[in-house]
């Protein structure tokens, strides 16, 4: 009877133990997860940080092979494509056409919900290669939850964005989904809300991030919170930590091959469309942007060159009413505006800093009452006059209400002139042109 005592208490006190160094470790929580301790969480932030370092030279190097050579050449063939457009629409080959190429690509088909891969055949501009999940099979969103960042469900969008493989992501109904930490999205993903009502909103939003080949397309994405501190799931077999997002719509980091289009943008914590760390091959068209300070940044920092292979077509957007400033804000790169509609802003429309190269054809610019913010241009923090040598050229704008456009920059440039001689479509034709800019109310068998 007492050895059995003693052989009891052994055990007993065995599994004391283990139950110690157990809660040493983990803390298991009410909601089944686990609390990483400061130390361990601190040395998992340094790893991913290490590793996250690592690839982003990995990245950026690939990403310098994504810029082309001649960005003047894709600005001209953005503008040949507008004038191809409008012609075919006046010898009478669309019945449905508005001028845009884009939309007049894909539109006037009333079985698109059937043909929705069309579409990547259809971008413009720099991003205009970007096939998103083209090659792919379709995913249907099923559940607007996101209750677990680090194991979604099936069925949810963040479950179907993380998959390696390419996928052509749609929903099954109207939907708002509120994340609980930033959407972080892998490679060949397009996710088409066409025939929907799908909403992003009131909690995180999207992040592409070391990533290629996306396309956004018809969302309402707005109120989007700070988040972070968190586990996140990136991909099927990687989940890490997540600092503070700073609460963009859509963040854009060391990423390529990206076409944003037919989205409706609001209400953020920061930026809208923020794209920074080299990203390049952009294309951001046909969005209806509002209610916003900082709308769009293209440019990391002044002493981040390599963003001086950032190059961005900003085409057919309608920037609505409640805007400030940053209409783009742009660093280093080159950045095509062309064919938008500006009625709204309460400082400034397109800024810049450290050289960067805007070229703003065929734009509408509607200035505000307030006689010290007519001026469409900002240079932010000049070094004394340096920003005279700056590459700003203004094109067939039209400027009402008093909008002005300071040029800057040479401008004679051979490469210049065969870019502009071609002309964008005319700034009378830009209320038109972006009149569905924003996500489009579509129905099938019908043209949307």
């Amino acid at each position: 009877m007492v050895i059995r005592k003693n052989f009891s208490y052994v055990i007993m006190s065995g599994l004391l133990v283990l139950f110690f160094l157990a809660g040493t470790f983990a803390r298991v929580n009410t909601n089944g997860g686990f609390q990483l301790r400061n130390e361990e969480r601190a040395a998992l932030e340094s790893s991913n940080q290490t590793a996250a370092a690592a690839r982003s030279v990995e990245v950026e190097e690939a990403l310098s092979k994504h810029a082309v050579d001649d960005p003047e050449e894709v600005a001209s063939m953005v503008v040949e494509g507008i004038r191809n457009t409008t012609e075919r629409r006046k010898l009478g080959y669309f019945s449905c056409g508005t001028g845009n190429p884009i939309d007049d690509c894909w539109r006037c088909d009333p079985n698109w919900h059937m043909n929705r891969k069309r579409l990547a055949d259809c971008g413009i501009g720099f991003g205009r290669n970007a096939i998103g999940g083209r090659d792919g099979k379709f995913y249907v969103v099923t559940d607007p939850n996101d209750d677990d960042p680090v194991n979604p469900r099936p069925g949810t969008l963040r479950h179907a964005v993380i998959q390696d493989e390419p996928l052509w992501i749609i929903f099954k109904r109207d939907m708002v989904i509120q994340l609980k930490q930033e959407l972080i999205m892998n490679s060949f993903k397009t996710i088409d809300g066409r025939g929907t009502n799908v909403h992003i909103a009131n909690g995180a939003c999207i992040t592409i991030q070391f990533i290629t080949n996306v396309i956004i397309h018809g969302l309402h994405v707005h109120d989007c919170k700070q988040t972070g501190n968190a586990m996140v799931r990136s991909s099927p077999s990687h989940f890490g930590w997540r600092t503070m997002a700073d609460g963009d719509g859509i963040s854009i980091f060391g990423s390529s091959h990206v076409w944003i289009d037919h989205n409706s943008l609001s209400n953020c914590a920061d930026g809208l469309v923020d794209a920074v760390m080299g990203s390049t091959a952009l294309t951001i068209s046909n969005n209806h942007f509002a209610h916003h300070n900082e709308v769009m940044l293209l440019g990391h920092s002044d002493s981040y060159i390599r963003d001086k292979q950032m190059q961005v077509t900003i085409a057919f957007n309608h920037f609505g009413e409640g805007l400030i400033q940053r209409m783009p804000r742009c660093r280093h790169g080159y950045f095509h505006v062309v064919n938008n509609d500006y009625t709204h802003w309460e400082m400034y429309a397109i800024g810049g800093s450290a050289n960067p190269t805007i070229n703003s054809q065929g734009n509408r610019y509607l200035a505000p009452f307030n006689p010290f913010a007519k001026e469409v241009t900002k240079r932010v923090e000049p070094y004394e006059n340096d920003w005279e040598h700056w590459n700003w050229r203004s094109e067939g704008d039209l400027m009402l209400n008093g909008a002005y456009f300071t040029a800057s920059g040479a401008g004679a440039s051979a490469s210049y002139a065969r870019a502009s001689s071609l002309g964008a479509k005319s700034a009378s034709m830009v209320g038109s042109i972006t009149s569905n800019a924003g996500p489009l109310a579509c129905r099938k068998s019908r043209t949307c």
